[in-house]
């Protein structure tokens, strides 16, 4: 088997995923009030520009890319310039609010910026090197305005929560560090593998073996259940969210070449050297009972009760995480969709008809969904196109028995316990965890 050192890059996908998750626009206030506030916070930015502040250091880890971001992000626009040993000069940020860099500098006295890795909503990542460590490590620089330094301020919070217990040191990522430079909110990382979905995105869309399906779910549960015991819900659980540790990977046969496959090299698929995984992004947690009325979950992974308006709660993220395996096990999203009625359609296409008591309980927000007790389909149908998306889908047993040889009984029954529609119904991550797919196999870590 042929051993590579790293992933290499990919176009960008053309597949629709989901628009932007809404929860960086939202001007978290009360929850801001619960947050430590750090010296240097208040002090405005020409005093900041002398300040450099540099923050108090946590523990352990995460990633550069544990922040979320696709591979097709990477920017090959930074300016070159010289090395600076001291300060890099003053600059304006940029009119979105974007810390201007120029590689060489020093990002305080500590971190030297040696790349960009890319940027989002929140602000953008650079490769630096972590002088007193002497190792490469991922920043996380948030824009200069106000709201995106108040959302920053929570995910430290909730990273500096988990940070407290030695247990999600396991799968839940870790602030390494947090500093305030310059009126940005820096947050270190270490630096990790891709994330799943760019290990799949690069691979073809090729399905994982069942073997590390297996112990990527029990990782990813332990970390959920560590989370739930914390009162804390992610409400953001997808691939690009979940990181493998190490780049590396192997190439074995694939003895079920798909159309979707490049013609050169097609009869083989590329699989993780580890399956050691870190769950990421923890910018929308939220405790439980909290008003969660500004979270938006990423489309393809949201339960049927929030789109029904029933409310969030811990079986919001065990949704999520059936969702994803089902991802893991087939190369693809269950439900690739946008649109509220398409999607419980399709939930109804692979799971069977949701339950009356939900119906009768929804917000008058999904009135529109439903017709005489039932969900309103293909009545509400709004094009052909939308009706043939949902109709191509398979049963979940269907869906499953054509990628999964060995142990497809037990994962079926393992889904079908983590996607049931009721959420009083749903297992938890601790039961979850007892089921009997988790007894068989190994892969390595």
């Amino acid at each position: 088997m042929e051993c590579i050192a790293e992933m290499p890059r990919a176009p960008l996908d053309s597949r629709l995923r989901k628009r932007q998750r809404l929860g960086w626009d939202v001007g978290p206030a009360e929850m801001y009030k619960a947050v430590r506030p750090r010296h240097g916070w208040d002090v405005g930015p020409a005093e900041m520009y002398q300040l450099e502040l540099c923050g108090q250091e946590v523990v352990n880890a995460i990633s550069a890319a544990a922040l979320g971001l696709s591979s097709g992000c990477v920017s090959s626009q930074v300016k070159q310039e010289q090395p600076h040993d001291g300060s890099p000069p003053l600059r304006e940020d940029d009119r979105d609010g974007h810390y201007v860099f120029a590689v060489g500098d020093n990002l305080t006295s500590r971190y030297k910026i040696n790349a960009k890795m890319g940027e989002g909503t929140f602000g953008q990542v650079l490769e630096c090197w972590d002088k007193e460590r002497k190792e490469m490590v991922a920043i996380k620089i948030i824009r200069g305005i106000k709201k995106y330094r108040d959302a920053a301020m929570i995910e430290i919070g909730m990273l500096e929560q988990l940070g407290k217990y030695d247990e999600s040191r396991s799968s839940c990522v870790q602030i390494r560090n947090w500093f305030d430079y310059r009126n940005h909110i820096c947050i270190v990382f270490e630096r990790l593998g891709p994330s799943l979905y760019d290990f799949l995105r690069e691979n073809s869309y090729r399905s994982f073996p069942i073997a590390l399906v297996r112990e990527i779910a029990k990782q990813l549960l332990e970390c959920i259940a560590f989370m739930h015991e914390l009162c804390l819900i992610h409400t953001d659980l997808k691939p690009e969210n979940i990181l493998l540790v190490s780049p590396e990977y192997i190439k074995v046969p694939d003895y079920k070449v798909s159309s979707r496959s490049p013609k050169e090299g097609s009869y083989y698929k590329r699989v993780p050297k580890s399956s050691a995984i870190k769950v990421i992004d923890f910018g929308s947690t939220t405790y439980d009972q909290q008003d969660q009325s500004y979270v938006v979950s990423t489309r393809h992974y949201r339960a049927p009760e929030v789109i029904l308006g029933l409310g969030w709660s811990y079986p919001c993220d065990i949704w999520s995480v059936g969702c994803i395996l089902v991802e893991l096990c087939t190369g693809e999203a269950i439900f690739q969709t946008h649109e509220n009625l398409e999607h419980l359609a399709m939930m109804e296409r692979v799971l069977g008809p949701l339950p009356y008591h939900m119906f009768k309980r929804a917000d008058r927000h999904s009135d529109k969904y439903i017709r005489k007790g039932r969900l309103n389909w293909p009545e509400g149908c709004t094009s052909r196109e939308s009706m043939k998306a949902v109709m191509k889908l398979s049963r979940l047993q269907n869906l499953v028995m054509q990628n999964v040889d060995q142990a497809a009984g037990d994962f079926i029954d393992l889904l079908q316990g983590l996607l049931k529609y009721d959420p009083s119904s749903r297992l938890t991550a601790r039961e979850a965890l007892r089921h009997p797919f988790f007894t068989q196999g190994f892969w390595r870590r």
